[in-house]
């Protein structure tokens, strides 16, 4: 009787293992598409096996566990190239509404006024003493200086809204590494109970993909199931169940936010993600641009000025500045000179367009209007000189749309890399459905034998 009972018990133990791996394979379907969802793995164990007599008795199986499949290694290298596309499309995104302010075939842009400006000065050279041409150049100069003033205006409004979106990111950076913390706390409380923590993983491996769309990342896995993250440059986030919060600061030499952690600033350490984007753009890519403008209009204002000044108005007086002289705040620096640019002559009669104080004279009316194809400015005419600074600006974005592409298509590898690891195949798991069904039906089998046996036994002992 003990053999059949013993049997029997071995039978059972496999129905409640076959139980359980039939429900490891039901989560798993229903995860299927479940976004960072790691498939799971019953891990079987056979018993220990007793001494029968002279014989060794296998006892049967056992659950030992249920495992997350997952990739380590394979999860690094995802969120490492999540994280410098994250930079790119952050950097591209932004520097695409400089590249807008630039657009010529969309009406924007100084292309135009500039071209409007200088031929204003020819068609005056044609008749020096009209009244309409000569309030034509001053209109044309004023709708120039505009120009430049409002595109100096917007690139600071994009640069302010870049500034302003490194502080709500900086927010999301330390909200996610609070939850980090606190799922490395959670995880290490389940696995010190022997317990599978695989969905809790799952919560912190997307938040760890999360964080490095984000900012650069470097994942260490300790054996007690927790992780510590700190950037490439090696400043903590996470450690353990504790998070090291990134602040952030106005810096009063440029009126923009640095990010500080534990009191040292690390805005330039930041090596990844969107906030190295954000900083990229905001830092380097429009101020280059503002650089730019302001060498153009400052270049302009001074050559206009100075030639204007070389003739004669309509009353035979010295031509006054055309524009409002420009005086650098910074030697070396022309920071300022294109949202300062205004028209300094308060009528169409100051205009200078006699060479020699002549009425009817067009002279230095021509001469102005031949600066349009002068080097003006660093040895370039004014024309050459700001195509050149669109061209600029569109093969920054366009090396960086290109190099976006590329890390795109790693990126998409890896992901199908980590999907055949640990995602879900619903043909491999009707599979294990089938193969484990068998298991349940054939253990239940044993039981009823043995109970049929048990019962045929029983029957066959005599009646008092």
């Amino acid at each position: 009787m003990s053999s059949l009972f013993g049997t029997m018990s071995v039978a059972l133990q496999s129905l409640l293992v076959q139980q359980g791996a039939l429900e490891v394979t039901a989560n798993n379907i229903a995860n299927a598409n479940t976004p960072g969802y790691s498939r799971e793995v019953p891990v079987f164990e056979e018993s220990p096996p007793i001494l029968s007599g002279n014989t060794m008795v296998g006892t049967g199986v056992t659950l030992k566990s249920i495992q997350s499949v997952r990739d380590n290694i394979l999860d690094l290298r995802i969120d490492q190239e999540t994280s410098q596309q994250s930079s790119l499309d952050s950097y591209v995104n932004s520097m695409d509404q400089v590249q807008s302010l630039f657009n010529e075939t969309q009406g924007t842009g100084l292309e135009t006024d500039l071209s409007s400006f200088f031929n204003s000065f020819q068609s005056l050279a044609t008749n020096p003493t009209s009244s309409s041409l000569r309030q034509a150049v001053i209109i044309a100069g004023q709708n120039l200086a505009n120009a430049f003033s409002q595109t100096s205006a917007n690139l600071g409004t994009i640069q302010q809204g870049l500034d302003q979106s490194l502080v709500q990111t900086v927010q999301q950076v330390n909200q996610l590494t609070s939850q980090i913390a606190g799922l490395n706390q959670q995880i290490q409380a389940v696995t010190n109970t022997g317990n599978n923590p695989g969905s809790l993983e799952d919560q912190r491996d997307q938040d760890l993909t999360d964080l490095s769309q984000l900012i650069d990342t470097a994942v260490i896995y300790s054996n007690d199931g927790t992780v510590s993250v700190t950037t490439t440059n090696g400043t903590m986030l996470v450690s353990g169940n504790q998070s090291d919060a990134f602040t952030t600061q106005i810096n009063s030499s440029t009126g923009m936010n640095d990010i500080y952690a534990q009191g040292t600033d690390v805005t330039s350490s930041i090596a990844g993600g969107k906030l190295q984007g954000l900083i990229d753009a905001r830092d380097d890519g429009i101020p280059a641009t503002r650089t730019s403008l302001d060498n153009l209009a400052a270049s302009l204002i001074s050559a206009v000025n100075e030639q204007q000044n070389a003739g004669y108005d309509l009353n035979g007086a010295q031509g006054a500045d055309f524009f409002t002289s420009f005086t650098p705040t910074t030697p070396g620096s022309n920071a300022g000179a294109a949202a300062s640019m205004s028209v300094a002559l308060t009528g169409p009669d100051q205009i200078a367009a006699s060479s020699d104080g002549t009425e009817g004279d067009s002279g230095n009316a021509t001469a102005l209007a031949d600066l349009e194809n002068s080097a003006i400015v660093s040895g370039q005419s004014a024309g050459d000189y700001y195509s050149n600074l669109i061209d600029q600006v569109g093969n920054d974005v366009s090396n960086a749309s290109a190099e976006q592409e590329a890390v795109g298509l790693v990126l998409q590898q890896l992901s199908n890399q980590q999907q055949s690891v640990s995602g879900v195949s619903l043909d491999e798991e009707a599979t294990n459905l089938i193969s484990y069904q068998q298991a349940y039906e054939a253990a239940a089998r044993v039981i009823s034998t043995v109970d049929e046996l048990c019962q045929a036994t029983i029957g066959m002992l005599p009646t008092s």
